[in-house]
């Protein structure tokens, strides 16, 4: 078991306690997981009559690197969407794109309401998620941790999606990416929405997860360092020592320009002597 395998179950735990919260749980899915296979292993041994010696420790599979949307990749999975008339129904393209963009979670992109972007300053602020409460239904819920409420800036070809939303918004003072009834919508029922869309094997491995390791892979590759990458997407901690001796809760240009790339297409303002450097 692993945190993709129940993210529903592990993000409540987080936003409810922390993100160091989530670490109990995942050592003991880890130790169920090994007791799971160790079990397995003496029931296939047990008809030698001598189990125990004969039992060799069953090494798991090796975990699976993250795997992130190429640039190639993500054209394409946009234009897939973009021909689906359901995909475009439920809002997928645009949600893909403000995922790619700023690396947030499922959750708090869809509890973004206009009030949090701010057009002339170019950013969004990123201080809720959606949750499903028993009895009660969606709400925005706080991240509650200070490394979990950022303030990002985005890129242009972000911002400029956003001003086409805004202008077509019949609902401009709900979520930016809202259900049909302009509230909030469900991250489990958009999840299930991604993966009816994804199609055949291509795309069969996309979840809105990569969307969030993409746009780390491409800041990772753009050069920022750890802790700036850290802020992007409001973890705590990379490291004590980047903790104790980096600063905090910066809105960096350099990890919006990096993301301005993120579909292949340039600054219009860059200039002959930036794309040299």
């Amino acid at each position: 078991m692993e945190l993709g395998q129940c993210p529903d179950a592990f993000e409540k735990v987080i936003y409810d306690n922390g993100p160091e919260a989530v670490a109990l749980p995942e050592e003991i899915a880890a130790e169920i997981k090994e007791r799971a296979f160790r079990d397995r292993g003496i029931r296939r041994l047990w008809a030698r009559n001598n189990p125990v010696g004969e039992v060799e420790p069953l090494e798991a599979g090796r975990k699976k690197s993250p795997r992130a949307l190429t640039l190639e990749e993500r054209i394409l999975w946009l234009e897939m969407l973009e021909s689906d008339p359901k995909a475009v129904k439920r809002d997928l393209p645009d949600l893909s794109r403000f995922m790619m963009a700023t690396g947030v979670r499922i959750g708090e992109a869809l509890a973004v309401y206009w009030e949090d972007v701010d057009f002339e300053a170019g950013t969004v602020a990123v201080n809720y998620t959606v949750i499903r409460v028993k009895g009660v239904g969606l709400i925005r819920k706080s991240t509650k941790t200070e490394a979990g409420e950022r303030t990002l800036l985005l890129p242009q070809w972000a911002l400029d999606m956003l001003r086409r939303r805004h202008k077509a918004t019949s609902f401009p003072n709900g979520p930016v990416f809202p259900d049909a009834l302009g509230g909030l919508r469900d991250p489990s029922n958009t999840r299930k929405d991604l993966r009816a869309a994804r199609g055949g094997d291509e795309f069969a491995w996309v979840t809105s997860h990569v969307f969030r390791k993409t746009a780390a892979t491409i800041l990772d590759e753009s050069g920022l360092s750890a802790r700036q990458v850290a802020d992007q997407f409001g973890h705590a901690r990379p490291s004590m020592a980047q903790d104790t001796y980096m600063g905090r809760k910066t809105v960096d240009r350099r990890a919006a320009d990096a993301l301005e790339g993120a579909l292949g297409k340039p600054r219009e303002d860059q200039t002959e002597d930036d794309e040299v450097e």
